[in-house]
């Protein structure tokens, strides 16, 4: 198994699209599965759409969803922090692309996001894993 971290600014961007870094690093492979994991409680990563205001819908979807207000027991760090340790539950914290001769095996307007609403925290951690077939 290839594995590789890659730590990313996230300071003040809710969303990061990983696809670019995934492609890069299974670029020399052949048949396989990608796996990006991401190992912290407060951030997780999805397959969907960017652009046409997918990023726009998504965000509006959890603050519906999850709204930063004080309802939450989890109450350390900025106002609304306890929903971020609720995102597990709907935004997992990893996900298993294929690859395919080299290259992602994405649909036509499928790209790998990181999602992270937690602005407490100005960097992320992101864990690719190769395993071949």
């Amino acid at each position: 198994m290839k594995t590789l971290e890659i730590e990313l600014g996230v300071e003040g961007a809710r969303l990061a699209d990983l696809t670019d870094a995934c492609a890069r690093f299974a670029a020399n492979e052949e048949d396989g599965l990608l796996h990006v994991f991401v190992p912290h409680a407060t951030a997780g990563v999805v397959v969907m759409e960017l652009g046409a205001g997918s990023e726009a819908d998504l965000l509006a979807t959890l603050d519906r969803l999850l709204p930063r207000d004080d309802r939450w027991r989890h109450r350390h760090g900025s106002p609304g922090h306890g929903a971020d340790h609720v995102l597990p539950l709907l935004v997992p914290p990893s996900l298993t692309v294929p690859v395919v001769g080299g290259r992602l095996a994405l649909g036509a307007w499928q790209s790998i996001v990181l999602v992270d609403p937690n602005v407490d925290r100005a960097t992320r951690r992101v864990r690719l894993s190769f395993v071949p077939a």
